[in-house]
């Protein structure tokens, strides 16, 4: 197997299959209404929706920088964490299947590598794309763990 495939193969544990630390950031999204995803939980905690909305960031900052888009080093906190615009169920929809889109164009880029591109430097940046990626893996399976316990304490099981 090689390193892009296994690559590709954790992202998309991470994002839609089984991992095997728990679910899968799809899994977890699953049953969120806008209601729940918008509310803030705690004072100085992002809501779900906020969180869901910096993973998209960071997938499509990715999917850009394998486009040989510069990556920039000091992102704007409205661009590492965008705002939500309408917290209406029409617009949480939306927004989940916008994810997953980003979430696909970035694994077709990935899909299209080749081993030597891995050892590529990001452009704007200061490491290469297997570091990137590799973190991104990382990202999502954090965030998503986030997510879920948000959703465990506002979700009565």
């Amino acid at each position: 197997m090689s390193e892009i495939t296994r690559i590709v193969d954790q992202l998309t544990r991470a994002f839609e299959r089984e991992p095997w630390h728990g679910p899968a950031l799809k899994t977890i999204l699953s049953g969120i209404t806008a209601e729940t995803a918008s509310h803030r939980l705690l004072k100085r905690t992002h809501t779900i929706w906020e969180i869901a909305l910096h993973i998209q960031a960071w997938i499509k900052f990715t999917r850009l920088a394998l486009e040989d888009q510069p990556m920039p080093t000091e992102l704007p906190p409205e661009q590492d964490w965008p705002a939500v615009q309408s917290t209406s169920p029409d617009a949480w929809e939306e927004m989940v299947e916008s994810l997953d889109h980003e979430y696909k164009l970035l694994l077709e880029g990935i899909a299209n590598l080749q081993g030597p591109d891995l050892a590529r430097k990001v452009p704007g940046r200061s490491y290469d794309f297997y570091f990137l990626l590799h973190g991104l893996v990382q990202h999502t399976i954090y965030h998503a763990g986030q997510i879920s316990l948000l959703k465990s304490a506002q979700i009565k099981k």
